[in-house]
């Protein structure tokens, strides 16, 4: 039971939204594959399966994360104060880090902003400037979703004792876009690519070879998100993930060692280049144009 609702609720989707606008499609089929995602995690977790029904409610529906092992497997009595060295402990899953009030002010602000882009500036952009304000929305949703709801749900719960930890750990510090990928951006998304192909996948075709099944995966699903929903741009977001996984052998290739990349400024910059540059490989035109402009002018004729 744990893999049907991984293919049978994007169908769902598509079958529910079929003549919806293209952005309420977007929407739904992104919450279908999420979901499916959720369910899978949940359904393979040994510990989930000691779990009471309030706390698997809480993962399923309360929580945005993926890795159920790490979420049930500390009771709320083992509360731990961990010390800055072993922060790191509570980001592998291994300690429930305790909330700073710092993080519950950055991601209320996260939200604020998140908010501001999406519902005030982009819509009083978009008949001046579309496209630009399809991406000031873009990025409001971001801020909303991945910093500031993952945040503070991740902040509850870890004020509760459990190992909820959150889904983005200051991507813009990373120095690489292996560590960008692998341990600063929506850690839910990579708890899943990691588990389910490339842990399953690299005693087989060995380690190379699962890392490129990851982004190559990770490029169809957002395909199926991003470019079926526009209508057009196939395949652009697919490349845009082999372009990452080709910025990732570089920097760990001998000359790219060499020269730097993987730490300091240099792999920064290169980092930033390689995730940054061919962005709009991603957010494509036609998706920008046909969802995500749409969207826009809906919320401006609800909030304007």
């Amino acid at each position: 039971m744990a893999w049907p609702p991984v293919l049978l609720l994007p169908l769902a989707a598509a079958f529910f939204s079929f003549g919806a606008p293209a952005w309420v499609q977007m929407w739904l089929t992104a919450v279908a594959i999420y979901a499916g995602f959720k369910w899978l995690t949940f359904a393979t977790s040994k510990e989930a399966r000691k779990a009471s029904w309030s706390k698997a409610f809480g993962y399923l529906f309360l929580w945005t994360g993926m890795d159920a092992e790490g979420f049930f497997r500390l009771p709320p009595r083992e509360v731990k104060t961990l010390t800055l060295s072993q922060r790191e402990r509570g980001r592998r899953g291994e300690g429930v880090v305790e909330p700073r009030w710092s993080e519950w002010i950055w991601s209320v602000g996260q939200l604020a902003v998140g908010f501001w882009l999406l519902l005030s500036l982009a819509p009083r952009l978009v008949d001046s400037q579309p496209y630009f304000a399809g991406w000031v929305a873009m990025t409001g949703v971001v801020s909303v979703l991945h910093f500031g709801v993952s945040h503070v749900s991740s902040l509850v719960w870890r004020s509760c004792g459990v190992n909820a930890r959150h889904i983005m750990d200051k991507p813009l510090l990373a120095q690489s876009a292996s560590a960008f990928w692998g341990h600063r951006w929506n850690l839910a998304f990579r708890d899943v690519m990691h588990g389910f192909v490339f842990r399953p996948l690299a005693p087989l075709v060995g380690t190379v070879w699962a890392t490129v099944a990851v982004f190559v995966v990770s490029g169809l699903i957002h395909d199926a998100v991003i470019s079926l929903t526009g209508g057009g741009g196939w395949g652009l977001p697919t490349l845009y993930f082999v372009i990452q996984a080709a910025g990732v052998f570089v920097e760990r290739s001998r000359a790219g060692r060499r020269i730097g990349l993987g730490r300091g400024v240099t792999g920064w910059l290169f980092a930033l280049a390689v995730i940054a540059g061919p962005a709009g490989l991603l957010f494509h035109g036609p998706f920008i144009e046909h969802v995500v402009v749409p969207m826009v002018r809906a919320i401006q004729g609800m909030w304007l």
